[in-house]
């Protein structure tokens, strides 16, 4: 067992992530490609961004990769952990949306982390986090069996903790409903659960394995089932709770703007094409009123 934290190993990971999923999603798209730009942080660090846009599948993905560091916390790092102020920090991390032009193709966020605090005299602390949604029950079974199944080798335990704690996360307290059907997302692994580096990055990398395995079958299963105007102006209404949920609750969204990171590579995961609609309610007994009724509550979905 080790508790000194490789950051070259999980950098590798994490940019060979990077690649291995645009790849697949570029061959899932057919025709749109990934454009790159290479950024640095002036305080310290920098990051690798694309974006596909206008694909035949998606109406635009992003992917990111950052590696940050400075001398002090930022306030949205320390309002749940007092106890890191005055640390300086490295970060780490892949960061990705998808959003498919078909409705009935669910958007999915992923992100996984790598983080260190350090202050002289004081241990270093790190966690990772994955937050996935889709919206429909074969696919969300599928999912969370999947994402199951990655939790599966750490503990009994890991899967229903990590879900229930997703659920949780993601729940739009101004609008008291969930954003989606869930996933599993953690934070402060190795504090929560007393596991060494070694048995927190083999998590990490079991999580981004599996992601790939749990959203291509949806993604093929839907991307060719007919849709009309209707369902369309239904998606865009549903993207706005992404939109809130992200600038308004995210604490990932919030670390990357308070810490200086670039603007644009935060703000990739929005939504080209949005909707608002003032107190708008489905009608009882549509398909928009089934996703309310039967999907936005929490569930145990993994047989």
């Amino acid at each position: 067992m080790t508790n000194t934290p490789d950051t070259a190993a999980v950098r590798a990971y994490l940019l060979g992530l990077q690649d291995r999923i645009c790849a697949a999603i570029e061959a899932e798209d057919g025709t749109g490609r990934f454009c790159e730009e290479s950024w640095d942080r002036p305080e310290g660090g920098g990051g690798r961004s694309r974006v596909l846009t206008d694909g035949a599948v998606f109406e635009q993905a992003g992917i990111g990769f950052s590696h940050v560091f400075g001398p002090g916390m930022p306030p949205s790092a320390t309002v749940h952990r007092p106890e890191l102020a005055g640390r300086g920090f490295e970060a780490l991390g892949v960061s990705l949306v998808f959003h498919p032009h078909n409705p009935y193709v669910p958007t999915t966020h992923m992100n996984v982390r790598f983080f260190i605090a350090e202050k002289e005299g004081q241990p270093p602390v790190w966690w990772f986090g994955l937050t996935p949604y889709y919206g429909f029950e074969e696919d969300a079974v599928h999912w969370h069996t999947v994402a199951r199944d990655a939790c599966a080798p750490f503990g009994e335990e890991v899967y229903p903790r990590t879900k229930r704690w997703c659920d949780e996360y993601f729940f739009l307290k101004h609008r008291n409903e969930p954003r989606g059907i869930g996933g599993i997302f953690f934070d402060d692994l190795n504090d929560l659960n007393g596991w060494d580096f070694e048995r927190c990055f083999a998590f990490q990398q079991s999580v981004g394995d599996h992601f790939l395995s749990a959203y291509l079958p949806i993604l093929r299963r839907r991307r060719d089932t007919p849709y009309g105007e209707r369902e369309r102006d239904f998606q865009l209404y549903r993207r706005g709770r992404y939109v809130e949920c992200n600038l308004v609750w995210d604490r990932g969204t919030l670390f990357g703007l308070q810490s200086g990171g670039r603007t644009e590579s935060i703000l990739m995961s929005l939504p080209p094409l949005v909707r608002w609609r003032y107190a708008w309610h489905p009608e009882p007994g549509t398909p928009e009123a089934r996703l309310y009724e039967e999907f936005l509550r929490p569930r145990d979905w993994a047989p």
